[in-house]
């Protein structure tokens, strides 16, 4: 009722929401007041604080080797929209980190003669070795590049030994005396003076797009999005490899302490960034209904598996690549567009089928996740 108040005052009318039973009729009210009122962003205390961050963390230095540095990427919700609504925006502060003296590649390439200025003259370079389970790998030690000071190319040589990288980590340490957990690939601290949670991911660069996502860049697209320019930057900026095993591998003794997942993070902050605000606008109501109504919880208690954010952004990506553009901007009714992607999430978990919208046969659904029913509940959610 609140939103519906304030929604007449923002367009010029009163609105008496008692005389009111259609439920698309309020749904278009609810949907002019996000419109009405959403903003382009402003510099905010988050975004500031996530800032703040990540200046400390490029001054920090690893703990084995001092002359290396730390390379922070501000992701999640700060980086990923543009737009201020009038509802807080879901998240605390993410951040991604790579040390600045490793490297990643594909097996096979060759290492590269020229590094962007954020490395080292030393750089390690590991070999991303496809697991059985799609989107994972393993990361063996390959060569170490020198950086030659006649030309400033980086001249590549053999380890003798190769050994496999652990994945366990250690986070950098910038908030000492504060208690700090691990979710996922995520150390995750709570800093009582700023009122959020930082969740910063250790990663290793990898700066060429990775094979298993090669078809990506090229599949047929019916509707112009992504458009080649944002394909182009999009594959430019590789990928990174984050700590941590696929669920169905973290209890074996050498899968669960060598296993590392494929991230897409900087494709997609740079995706996310050339939606229309009303698909920005969608994605943002879907984080706040799915998080405010505590559909992230098991819905069996059985702990098996939960509804994450990355579903949610998942189906907005499909989304956007598979509805004409018509389909965001003619229909006024955003609680209607918002149930029926809901419903298009709650089918692709109930059949226990939820495709990686970068990474080919991967299935983000599948019979290691209590998917189904997570799927039950979001198809029983209607406009109301």
């Amino acid at each position: 009722m609140y939103i519906a108040q304030q929604s007449g005052r923002c367009s010029g009318f009163q609105v008496n929401v008692s005389k009111m039973s259609d439920d698309c009729v309020v749904g278009e009210i609810v949907s002019e007041f996000f419109l009405n009122t959403c903003q382009l962003r402003t510099p905010t205390d988050h975004a500031v604080r996530a800032a703040l961050y990540c200046c400390h963390a490029a001054s920090v230095h690893p703990d084995d080797d001092a002359d290396a540095n730390y390379v922070p990427l501000i992701t999640g919700s700060v980086a990923e929209f543009y737009i201020e609504p009038m509802l807080p925006l879901v998240g605390d502060i993410d951040v991604m980190y790579h040390r600045n003296t490793e490297l990643a590649i594909p097996r096979g390439h060759t290492p590269p003669a020229q590094l962007p200025a954020e490395f080292h003259n030393y750089v390690q370079v590991w070999e991303m070795i496809d697991s059985d389970l799609p989107g994972y790998v393993y990361l063996k030690l390959r060569y170490l590049l020198t950086e030659c000071s006649d030309d400033g190319n980086y001249k590549a040589v053999d380890y003798d030994t190769q050994p496999y990288a652990e994945n366990g980590v250690i986070p950098i340490n910038t908030y000492k005396g504060l208690h700090t957990e691990r979710h996922g690939p995520a150390s995750c601290t709570r800093v009582p003076e700023i009122g959020y949670h930082i969740d910063a991911v250790p990663c290793m660069r990898c700066l060429v797009w990775p094979p298993r996502a090669a078809d990506w860049p090229t599949r047929l697209r019916n509707y112009g999005w992504p458009d080649s320019a944002t394909l182009d930057r999009v594959v430019s900026n590789g990928c990174d490899v984050v700590c941590v095993a696929h669920r169905q591998c973290r209890q074996d003794e050498w899968m669960g302490k060598h296993q590392w997942r494929l991230s897409f993070s900087r494709a997609e902050i740079v995706l996310i960034n050339s939606w229309m605000p009303e698909q920005q606008i969608v994605y943002h109501m879907l984080r706040y209904f799915i998080k405010t109504e505590r559909l992230t919880e098991c819905a069996d208690n059985s702990g098996a598996g939960t509804l994450s954010n990355y579903h949610t952004k998942t189906l907005m990506l499909w989304a956007c690549e598979l509805k004409p553009r018509s389909w965001w901007t003619d229909n006024t009714n955003l609680v209607k567009t918002c149930t029926q992607l809901l419903h298009t999430l709650g089918v692709c978990l109930a059949d226990t089928h939820c495709p990686h919208y970068f990474v080919n046969n991967c299935n983000l659904a599948d019979n290691s996740f209590n998917s189904k029913p997570f799927g039950r509940k979001l198809m029983s959610i209607d406009e109301l």
